[in-house]
């Protein structure tokens, strides 16, 4: 017994022991942050999560905490571990504690910084987000201002960091009394144990038939796909999607013909097409969510709901627009490939992927084949979220940032910038009309707004004019809403107004307060408007889906263009109500919106099928619809088209 005691005595006292425990640790905090993240984000889940749910999604969260813990402490493990016998040494075992809390630190710190991303993606971060905002210069103010606003946040990472300090297990001895030579081997064999079991708990599995683990394993825990985020944690969707290849050739259909004729993004001219000359101008609204508008929403609340866009209602009485709309994508950067080029955000965003040095169209190109003198408009530091090169690669011949606006002396330079992001709506749309005034016709122009987007400001002469609402962005809602008013008060005077065929949509949506928003496919409902003045016939509420990936073709079929081209979207006012479709990614979890239903498949399996009129997605039907098979075919034929033409460079058709 005496034996047995001092073996255990040795090892309690051991690298190994203390390494185990440290690890352990990691896992509690791991929890806590899993925790953080439920509460910040309750409201995204509330609707469908049981006592019993959570658990199974704790559960299916430990295979991935496990191999974000490796992930992330591989290199303390490594040192803990290796047979020297330096190790006695107290400094050691000092710099291993540092490095073990500073890693750990930066890990706990992402997952906090995630839990408040979260509401504007609906996803966990990944590696992307490095490309993505990389040529910001205004990240040290933001992340400043978000400390300010989650300061419990900052106060929860300080709590944890000196538990995890205070908590951490130093080993005391390294089996003295031990032969060198038999201390080496031990440690040896413990450092080949611990690599053989790292690799299978990144891996996630035992057996070589378990492929590693990736984010769209989180999907076999949950109901939906925005839980993902419950299961997943931030580091292990950071590293695990580093230098991964975004798109992956499937091969559902076999045959190129039969793939053709299930889906086509070729859009061939109607025979004895007239072109028309008509301008085209494109108002891409920051985070104009559907949710805010209220001529969309007159049953919300009981049927009392006004909305915050008051001008935006009335535009609606003039313009088409359609019962069911949604977005492409959830960022700001998925808004101009959908938008302007027709391409949605599969798996990760376009811009930010390999694909994106592929040639590629979009309004301004094919409209530039036809003479139009094209411009893009962007009130931010040039080159911010890569707009700028997109715009050029797409065939705009022009772009108008913050550089530009503040060599026009004719208006206020940088006294109008809003401190953050962009110059302020209401100057930059003047500056954008004023623009246009000097534009050769026919022109095809297009601007991203800013200012209804985090941290939620308005000029301080409007800080009491706007309804605050239930959310901070609410009052940035009316601000850009009463820019827009402005805009069409002064594009209305101009000679080309007549002539000009006018689309605002949203980029993304944003912050919601009504559940139905909240939902998987809710959380893509963005407005798609258009308005051409002293054309009544298209006027109307359309009974129809559509999607930002629709209004390039769409337009482009309201001017009668004559050549062929590429686009992943349809023509709105040429095809059947029947035939008009939606689908966007979240998750691993394709969303396909056609025939009255909402189908999520993950690339193998459809996993969900969910009645349109179903608006909380309460009710799966899988099994039990009759078109499910026709989607998942119809679905199939586009991700396959998608995939094979990003990899082979095929965006484009030559006329």
């Amino acid at each position: 017994m005496e034996t047995k005691g001092k073996i255990l005595s040795k090892f309690t006292d051991s690298s190994l022991f203390a390494l185990i425990c440290n690890l352990l640790l990691v896992y509690a905090i791991m929890f806590v942050a899993h925790l953080e993240f439920l509460f910040e984000n309750y409201s995204y889940f509330s609707g469908n999560l049981t006592f019993s749910h959570i658990c199974e999604m704790y559960v299916g969260s430990l295979r991935f905490d496990l191999s974000g813990i490796l992930y992330v402490n591989i290199l303390y493990i490594v040192l803990m571990l290796f047979p020297l016998h330096f190790k006695e040494n107290k400094v050691y075992h000092s710099i291993c504690k540092w490095i073990f809390l500073i890693f750990n630190a930066i890990a706990l710190l992402a997952n906090l910084i995630d839990s408040v991303y979260f509401k504007y993606t609906m996803r966990r971060t990944t590696a992307t987000v490095f490309n993505e905002f990389g040529n910001e210069e205004n990240m040290v103010s933001i992340f400043g201002n978000e400390i300010l606003n989650h300061w419990y946040l900052l106060l929860l990472l300080i709590v944890l960091m000196f538990a995890m300090y205070k908590l951490y297990r130093k080993p005391k001895t390294e089996w003295k009394g031990l032969l060198w030579w038999k201390y080496d081997i031990s440690y040896f064999l413990f450092l080949a144990l611990a690599v053989y079991l790292s690799v299978v708990g990144v891996r996630g599995g035992f057996t070589r038939a378990t492929r590693p683990i990736t984010i769209s394993n989180a999907n076999q825990y949950v109901d939906h796909p925005v839980e993902a985020a419950l299961v997943l944690n931030t580091p292990f969707s950071i590293i695990r999607t580093i230098g991964v290849s975004t798109f992956q050739n499937v091969d559902y259909f076999a045959n190129e013909e039969d793939l053709e004729n299930v889906f086509t993004p070729v859009h061939n001219p109607v025979v004895n097409n007239v072109f028309k000359h008509k301008n085209v101008v494109v108002l891409i609204v920051e985070s104009f969510g559907r949710e805010y508008i209220g001529a969309f929403n007159k049953d919300l609340e009981n049927c009392t709901y006004k909305g915050y866009t008051p001008f935006v209602d009335s535009l609606i009485e003039h313009s088409a627009t359609f019962r069911y709309s949604y977005s492409n994508g959830r960022k700001s950067i998925d808004g101009m490939p959908s938008v302007l080029s027709s391409i949605p955000m599969f798996v990760e965003p376009f811009v930010l992927t390999p694909a994106s040095m592929n040639k590629v169209s979009g309004l301004a190109g094919e409209l530039g084949k036809k003479g139009y003198t094209t411009a893009f408009f962007h009130g931010a530091q040039n080159g911010s979220m890569g707009f700028q090169a997109f715009a050029r690669s797409t065939g705009f011949g022009g772009y108008y940032g913050r550089d530009e606006y503040n060599a026009d002396s004719r208006f206020g330079g940088d006294a109008d910038f809003d401190g953050t992001w962009a110059i302020w709506d209401e100057p930059f749309l003047q500056f954008f009309c004023t623009t246009m005034n000097e534009m050769k016709q026919p022109f095809m122009t297009a601007v991203f707004t800013a200012s209804s987007h985090h941290p939620y400001n308005v000029p301080a002469e409007y800080e009491s004019v706007f309804p605050q609402g239930d959310l901070p962005i609410h009052k940035c809602i009316g601000y850009t809403d009463n820019a827009l008013r402005k805009f069409f008060d002064s594009a209305r005077k101009q000679a080309w107004f007549d002539n000009t065929i006018f689309v605002l949509t949203a980029d993304h949506t944003n912050e919601t307060s009504h559940a139905e928003y909240q939902t998987d496919i809710g959380g893509f409902s963005v407005p798609i408007i258009i308005y051409e003045p002293g054309n009544d016939s298209i006027v109307g509420y359309y009974d129809k889906v559509a999607q930002h990936i629709d209004i390039m073709p769409t337009v482009l079929g309201m001017l009668g263009y004559d050549n062929s081209y590429l686009a992943f979207g349809c023509d709105l006012f040429s095809t059947n109500a029947d035939e008009t479709f939606a689908v966007n990614y979240l998750n691993g979890i394709y969303q396909y919106v056609k025939y009255g239903y909402v189908l999520q498949f993950d690339g193998t399996d459809t996993k969900a099928v969910y009645s349109q009129d179903d608006v909380f997605m309460k009710n799966n039907l899988v099994g039990k619809v009759e078109c499910q098979q026709q989607m998942e075919k119809e679905l199939k034929a586009i991700i396959q088209q998608y995939m094979s033409r990003m990899n082979a460079d095929r965006l484009t058709v030559e006329n």
